[in-house]
């Protein structure tokens, strides 16, 4: 078994994060429609992989100010090869807090990847983001999307967490966040979509 860091550096290696972007396309559009991208803003992107996101925002949308933060050196490489645009940082999510809160924080498939997301929750919330400010959270990886119950078996990644929805809008709740909701996004047959939960800051 593999850290999750070990793993994704792994997959930059064989061109397996060009993929991720693919996958995660669609149900990461439906997530920036949660957010009113028409004016400036400013975003991070927590665990931004190759920094396919924040290229985005920066050629689509009103970005002022857009930061990627991955724990891997190799994605934040590639990234900073890929954008001279965006902020990038190699850094341990947990511990790492950006010169200025912003906006709006998106994270794509990365909170399960953490012993207790309920530490990271808060540190967005109390540390990154401005007052009325919104987190946007997706996750394919939850419990009731039967489909992917066997992943950690699948990709050898020793730190998975499997939580139901009312887990992580409790893990919303308890960081104070407001106005929280969320939305199964893409569905298809034998697959429950992408969970996505968001909240504001108060």
């Amino acid at each position: 078994m593999k850290t999750p860091i070990e793993v994704f550096s792994d997959w930059v290696d064989i061109g397996k994060d060009e993929g991720m972007e693919k996958n995660h396309y669609m149900p990461v559009m439906e997530m920036i429609k949660l957010y009113n991208v028409g004016n400036a803003y400013s975003f991070v992107d927590a665990g931004c992989g190759n920094g396919w996101l924040v290229r985005y925002l920066f050629e689509n949308t009103n970005c002022v100010n857009g930061i990627g933060v991955d724990g891997s050196k190799k994605m934040i490489k590639k990234a900073r090869l890929l954008d001279n645009l965006g902020t990038y940082f190699n850094a341990d999510l947990l511990s790492w807090n950006p010169e200025d809160k912003v906006n709006v924080v998106f994270s794509m498939e990365v909170l399960y990847y953490f012993e207790n997301p309920q530490t990271l929750i808060n540190k967005i919330h109390d540390n990154w983001l401005l007052k009325n400010g919104r987190f946007i959270m997706g996750v394919d990886y939850y419990f009731e999307n039967n489909t992917c119950h066997n992943w950690q078996e699948k990709t050898k990644v020793n730190i998975m967490k499997l939580y139901s929805i009312e887990e992580w809008l409790s893990f919303f709740k308890r960081s104070g966040f407001k106005n929280i909701n969320y939305k199964q996004v893409c569905k298809e047959k034998n697959w429950e979509g992408t969970l996505v939960v968001y909240g504001d800051k108060g």
